[in-house]
């Protein structure tokens, strides 16, 4: 058994195509993990077969389903009940069309290794569309306090690149199930509240997927409600001062702007 696994969550909007090249992009790793999907509802059939497929040869570790779609947190809950109980050491995240790069298992468990300290480990993104037309580097402050810090204003580390070792969930428990599009941002809000260690690579580790649709998704009048009031939880939680409440009203007014104008703030901003 490896020391790492793999989590990752498929649900009916994930392609075959994209998933091929994701789970082959694990298989590539230069340290290698066991991989542990599980389908959130219904998906389309051929991506099923494909998945059982490559349970049967060995490819993935363990692959499970929920006949109805839970959500994401509900879903990695599960998962994480899973490797938890097998004894992994550590368990990364992994989005089921986005890119690993070669060695950022390699690069994580090495950093983690020789910082028993840290509880999770991120790194930098390279954000890309599939026509071209966009494509850019976003990185994240390296050290603890400086990502507590920018926590203030905006999540300190890219759920994607998530390395973690198994004392976070110990301290922090699981994915909130009750924020169903910010379980990433509360579950880093449970992570600093409970002295959990943070850290981020400078390296890119993971290519994402930016479809056409994404700048218009992220905004949205319930989107950017719910996406305000977790902001609001995050700083009275954390104790952040009366900046970070204006940024989130300014934050909040990005999100409820027009896709064009959320485009072009959102490569400026980012």
């Amino acid at each position: 058994m490896a020391e790492i696994a793999v989590i990752m969550s498929v649900y009916r909007g994930d392609t075959l195509s994209d998933l091929r090249e994701s789970l082959e992009s694990l298989y590539a790793q230069t340290r290698p993990a066991d991989i542990f999907v599980r389908l959130d509802g219904p998906v389309d059939p051929e991506v099923a077969t494909w998945l059982q497929g490559e349970k049967v040869a060995g490819r993935i570790r363990h692959l499970e389903s929920s006949a109805v779609n839970q959500g994401l947190a509900v879903s990695l809950n599960a998962l994480l009940d899973e490797v938890l109980d097998r004894g992994y050491s550590y368990i990364a995240r992994m989005d089921a069309d986005d890119i690993a790069l070669p060695n950022r298992f390699a690069l994580q468990y090495a950093y983690m290794e020789s910082h028993p300290d840290l509880d999770v480990l991120g790194g930098s993104i390279e954000e890309f569309s599939e026509d071209g037309s966009y494509r850019k580097i976003v990185r994240y402050p390296r050290e603890h306090d400086a990502m507590f810090r920018f926590f203030s204003r905006r999540v300190p580390l890219a759920h994607v690149t998530a390395f973690f070792r198994r004392s976070f969930f110990e301290r922090a428990g699981r994915y909130p199930t009750d924020a169903p599009t910010n379980e990433d941002t509360l579950m880093w809000m449970e992570g600093f509240r409970s002295g959990c260690r943070f850290a981020n690579l400078p390296d890119v580790l993971v290519r994402v997927r930016i479809s056409p649709e994404f700048f218009a998704r992220r905004g949205g009048g319930r989107k950017a409600l719910s996406d305000f009031r977790d902001r609001l939880r995050v700083i009275r939680t954390l104790g952040y001062n009366f900046e970070a409440y204006l940024y989130a009203a300014a934050l909040f007014l990005v999100n409820i702007s027009p896709g064009w104008l959320k485009k072009i703030l959102y490569k400026r901003l980012r």
